[in-house]
């Protein structure tokens, strides 16, 4: 399955930038794997003292945003992983500000937030090898809003690629 398959009613609105972003020439499961590769070795090019630094006040530093990263996509797998069962309890919202103040990513080395990042996406990856095309086509409600099994695999590489694009224009 490729990002050009997901149909626009499988995802809230405010999501079609970060699917938009993934490219249709590898399937959900390829870019999955891809993506975070992709990542780290551009995280690995970055010079060490920018690990630290804010652009601007009050925004967040690099590792805030890897912490951020691994927060969202273990929230978002969780979330397919309840439709894929075909759960069908509205789930609430997350304020992505009070976790990256919570996790204090700035005490960590960078090491070992790239480590937690490709561990967390190998758990990804392995959950999302365990469905079916139909559990892939389940939805349910998160943050108010109608979700797909498969549109949270595309959100979760389009939101990494988001924010390598941030990394690019404001912090290099």
């Amino acid at each position: 399955m490729k990002s050009n398959q997901l149909q626009s009613n499988e995802y809230a609105s405010y999501y079609a930038p970060y699917v938009q972003s993934v490219s249709d020439e590898y399937t959900l499961i390829e870019e999955l794997e891809i993506s975070v590769h992709r990542l780290i070795k551009f995280v690995q090019n970055i010079p060490m003292d920018k690990f630290d630094y804010r652009y601007a006040e009050g925004k967040w530093t690099i590792k805030d945003i890897l912490q951020h990263l691994i927060d969202t996509e273990r929230i978002l797998a969780y979330r397919a992983l309840r439709f894929s069962r075909n759960d069908q309890t509205p789930l609430a919202n997350f304020d992505e500000n009070e976790y990256v103040i919570e996790a204090n990513a700035n005490r960590r080395s960078i090491q070992e937030l790239l480590t937690e990042l490709a561990v967390v996406r190998q758990a990804t990856l392995s959950l999302f090898k365990t469905f079916s095309h139909e559990e892939l086509l389940r939805s349910g409600i998160a943050s108010n809003n109608t979700m797909s099994v498969r549109a949270f695999g595309f959100v979760i590489i389009g939101h990494q690629n988001h924010h390598q694009r941030i990394f690019e224009e404001r912090y290099l």
